[in-house]
């Protein structure tokens, strides 16, 4: 059996006692150090006390949901990978999900070999969080802070959009195809490529129109203005 190359540590958030219990056995075995949590209110008191490697988060939990805790997470400037897990399959909760700020998303039933490989993928990524100040003309993207501003204006943007602007900012007057964002930010979706469009689209919306052009064929170009 494949074993953790070192005994990273995992946060399992899930109120099904029974889930709870095989996951953590099955975890264990491949070599990872597991804490269960069975509500968010719980999860949100672990995390803000361990620096773990990975959450495996479920969506529907008492208190507040899968939803809430990510976001609030992300609001506390903790990057730590998430790979959010449902028994929901419409698009929108898993746009939902990934606007939140999880990393990745896992619909129930799952296959623990697959749960596995995804936190695998997730891991070598590491944390999201791209580092430092970017200036682009007179927009502002502070990552710590997870703020945007323009002209000194503060610009209020959900945790995906701001995934897509900063790696976009991260190649000022380059273009960025559809491909590399969709490797970049949504890992494993299996949706419309057109997502990055619809993104696109809410960004232009809150910036301007002006800031990112369409190469057409090719992807998006980030310019100052």
């Amino acid at each position: 059996m494949a074993q953790a190359d070192i005994r990273l540590r995992l946060l399992l958030v899930e109120d099904d006692t029974k889930l709870v219990r095989a996951l953590t056995v099955g975890l264990e075995r491949e070599g990872y150090a597991v804490d269960a949590a069975e509500s968010g209110d719980a999860a949100l008191a672990l995390a803000a006390d361990v620096d773990y490697e990975a959450i495996v988060l479920d969506l529907m939990l008492p208190g507040i949901d899968g939803f809430t805790v990510c976001r609030q997470l992300r609001n506390e400037g903790r990057w730590m990978p998430v790979l959010m897990l449902t028994a929901r399959t419409h698009v929108t909760d898993r746009i939902r999900g990934l606007d939140a700020g999880a990393d990745d998303y896992l619909v129930k039933p799952f296959d623990f070999g697959e749960l596995l490989a995804r936190l695998r993928a997730l891991l070598r990524r590491g944390p999201a969080e791209p580092r430092g100040i970017l200036a682009i003309g007179d927009l502002r993207i502070d990552a710590a802070a997870h703020l945007v501003t323009r002209a000194g204006e503060e610009i209020e943007l959900t945790a995906r959009e701001f995934d897509v602007l900063a790696f976009l900012a991260r190649r000022p007057g380059q273009v960025v195809s559809r491909a590399e964002l969709l490797d970049e930010i949504w890992s494993d979706y299996e949706g419309s490529p057109n997502i990055i469009d619809v993104y696109v689209g809410y960004l232009r919306k809150k910036l301007g129109r002006a800031m990112i052009r369409t190469v057409r064929g090719l992807g998006f170009v980030l310019e100052a203005w």
